[in-house]
């Protein structure tokens, strides 16, 4: 097999007047001369010149929308618009045939559901080429970030025997034979009989295995899948996602926050950087979906726009207390235009949080302190005995991207949270030992990967920035 050049390479440093191989997917033949040759290395094609009447006719046939070809040819400077270079093909060579009458995917508009059945499909699209293209980008520069900071990578377990969250919506995982399940005296289901000798789940985070090594290693992340058997069809909601969580020993809360704005600002600035053609493509489609609403309905900036805005300047910072003042004295609650009350000691509607963020500062915003009783038990307790250190980061467009707190390292107090919470000490015995022997302060926050994802590409749906979605019914791919 000869050797090929990947597109994405041969645009960046064209060797003109010389011989090539490239391979990739045929997006276009026009008037059986020039093909547009993509190879995913890139959201750029290459223009291949054929000399059809030189051509095989049995492989002129075969050269369809999608099909692989392999071309050898001489590169030179493009003499037409809208290229800088094109191959002169000497060699075509099928690769893998795509039926045009059979392909699912024909050059046209297609609506995002449809895509979203043709997940083994669509990310040969410009749209989903490029949304994954990023999503790679973000990935490797979360790694570059705490590897420049001096973080340690902590690989936390997906199999857990503990609820981080509390919240009890978990993927049981089990080895009992569904179909005769072991049942003790009491009839209640015999665990022992399970695989690990216990019930076990699958991981809603790994924040609690962070916390013991970063008291430890003093600096720590973990980047991995977690799971929720939430039943909801939101678009912001995944039953499998991936989830970031740095752990710092001797961070207070606005150590957390300061940590978070800057890693947040990292993230973006790397994919303004270095993949701007792909942003550029995202950025008209969302130009092209929006120029005939009404202007209240359309996005204030365009995405690039957006995503310089929000790396330009600060976070606006309030209180939970600030927020809920704020929300009682704007215009659409005193017009009854809220759908949910904005009231002390209720969590945040998503309503409220674009407020604040779209309309109020117009920028993120981060709140913090807020009231213990919707907040989890691990949350360091204020003087006040009524609030938290925990810390939410809110986005335009998408609502809470990072959840966080300082870690409540106080022994006496986290026992008496646990149990005005019903987490029992047995489950967690090893989680009180930290405080018990060596404990400090120490804080860290989570960060929603396909929320950030979707943030930084403009995307709708959650369900289109992460490769094969899972949600309540579909577990296709």
């Amino acid at each position: 097999m000869p050797r090929h050049t990947e597109i994405k390479k041969l645009l960046q440093s064209p060797p003109v007047g010389e011989q090539v191989t490239v391979q990739g997917w045929v997006r276009a033949f026009r008037a059986r001369r020039f093909i547009a040759l993509n190879d995913g290395s890139t959201i750029k094609n290459l223009q291949i010149v054929t000399d059809f009447e030189q051509m095989d006719e049995e492989v002129l046939k075969k050269i369809s929308f999608h099909a692989c070809i392999r071309v050898t040819g001489q590169l030179i400077e493009s003499q037409g618009a809208g290229q800088s270079v094109e191959v002169i093909a000497e060699k075509v060579e099928i690769l893998g045939e795509a039926n045009p009458e059979e392909y699912a995917l024909q050059p046209k508009k297609q609506t995002m559901e449809f895509l979203r059945e043709k997940a083994h499909l669509r990310m040969r699209t410009n749209t989903f080429s490029a949304v994954f293209r990023i999503r790679h980008a973000i990935a490797f520069a979360i790694h570059e970030y705490f590897n420049k900071e001096g973080y340690y990578y902590l690989h936390s377990p997906i199999i857990t025997g503990s609820d981080a969250e509390g919240a009890g919506e978990m993927f049981q995982v089990t080895t009992l034979d569904l179909d005769n399940v072991p049942k003790d005296e009491d009839g209640a289901v015999d665990y022992k009989e399970d695989f690990f000798g216990k019930q076990t789940n699958l991981t809603v985070s790994g924040q609690l295995q962070g916390e013991i090594a970063a008291l430890a290693l003093g600096k720590v992340y973990t980047f991995g899948p977690t799971f929720r058997a939430e039943n909801s069809n939101t678009s912001r909601h995944l039953a499998e996602f991936w989830m970031i969580e740095p752990e710092v020993a001797f961070y207070d809360i606005i150590d957390n926050m300061d940590l978070a704005e800057d890693f947040l600002k990292y993230l973006i600035n790397y994919v303004l950087d270095n993949y701007m053609d792909d942003l550029e493509v995202l950025d008209k489609r969302i130009a092209e979906l929006e120029k005939n609403m009404k202007a209240e309905l359309r996005r204030p900036m365009g995405l690039i726009d957006t995503l310089r805005f929000v790396v330009d300047n600060d976070f606006e910072r309030i209180t939970y207390s600030e927020a809920i003042n704020i929300l009682r004295s704007s215009k659409p609650f005193k017009k009854g235009r809220f759908e949910f009350e904005p009231e002390w000691g209720k969590d945040l509607q998503a309503e409220h949080e674009r407020f604040l963020v779209e309309k109020k500062f117009k920028k993120p915003v981060i709140v913090r302190d807020y009231p213990k009783g919707f907040k989890a038990f691990y949350m360091r307790m204020n003087d006040d005995n009524e609030t938290v250190a925990a810390m939410d980061i809110l986005f335009p467009g998408i609502g809470e991207v990072v959840g966080g707190s300082q870690r409540e390292e106080r022994l006496d107090v986290l026992k008496q949270r646990m149990h005005e919470m019903d987490v029992h000490e047995d489950e967690l015995w090893w989680y009180l030992e930290l405080r018990k022997f060596g404990g400090c302060p120490h804080a860290g926050f989570g960060l929603g990967f396909e929320r950030m994802v979707l943030f930084i590409t403009g995307m709708e749906n959650i369900r289109d920035v992460i490769p094969f979605p899972r949600t309540p019914g579909r577990a296709e791919f």
